[in-house]
């Protein structure tokens, strides 16, 4: 009878692909929970809690959130935890200074080689966004807003552009749906996507660029409203 083999089986390509890439699946999920506003500002990250939500160790959870500190989306406290980033208006003015310019040139760019089937797509989106409208779903609006926002730079056809824009804007996602909360931005905002849609139907480059760029500005406008009124004036 063969005696049972004391080396453990090597792991096949699949099984390694998926545990060097659980920490980053961890990492993608508690994002997402903190851009729907699901994990509030200020909100303290349970290791232990998040583990058993994700069916997984606390290891992967570790390291993702070591990952989403340097993402600037949580901050460590020594002996106390980890707990969703608050930024202040300031800080959001100096994202938004950089975002107005970067919208411009995606705007820009998506006009110049748009589709029939990227309009189809970005139209799409807008109805999805306008019903959230209707029904008063903030959080359904945000979340189809990130969306719109992601793919106009993924069709920009810059990946460092993307690259640069997602990890810029990662930072002021709370303080956007606060804006839309509390600034009273969901129907002007939906406007304002829209107008930027049409300019890119027609392929007018200077056109969207310039009121994507206006979008932001009105965004940081809305920002400002919310602040003032959760500061009480």
């Amino acid at each position: 009878m063969p005696r049972p083999s004391s080396t453990a089986t090597p792991l096949t390509p699949l099984q390694l692909l998926r545990s060097s890439s659980l920490p980053a699946l961890v990492q993608e999920e508690i994002e997402q929970l903190i851009l729907r506003g699901e994990l509030s500002v200020g909100q303290r990250l349970n290791e232990s809690e998040l583990a058993v939500r994700f069916g997984t160790s606390r290891g992967p959870v570790r390291e993702a959130l070591r990952a989403l500190e340097e993402c600037r989306l949580v901050r460590a406290e020594k002996n106390r935890g980890v707990f969703v980033r608050d930024i202040s208006v300031a800080e959001a003015d100096e994202i938004y200074d950089v975002r107005e310019v970067m919208d411009e040139l995606i705007g820009a760019r998506v006009a110049a080689g748009a589709t029939r089937e990227n309009v189809t797509e970005l139209e799409r989106m807008i109805a999805e966004m306008e019903l959230a409208t209707t029904r008063g779903d903030v959080k359904r609006y945000h979340a189809v807003n990130l969306r719109f926002h992601d793919r106009l730079v993924e069709l920009a056809g810059n990946s460092r552009l993307c690259e640069i824009y997602r990890l810029l804007t990662k930072e002021l996602l709370l303080f956007r749906l606060r804006g839309l909360q509390d600034g009273g931005g969901l129907a002007v905002s939906v406007r304002e996507h829209r107008a930027v849609v049409a300019a890119i139907a027609i392929r007018n480059a200077e056109r969207a660029g310039r009121l994507l760029r206006q979008h932001a500005a009105s965004s940081r406008a809305r920002m400002h409203k919310a602040a003032a009124v959760e500061a009480g004036q």
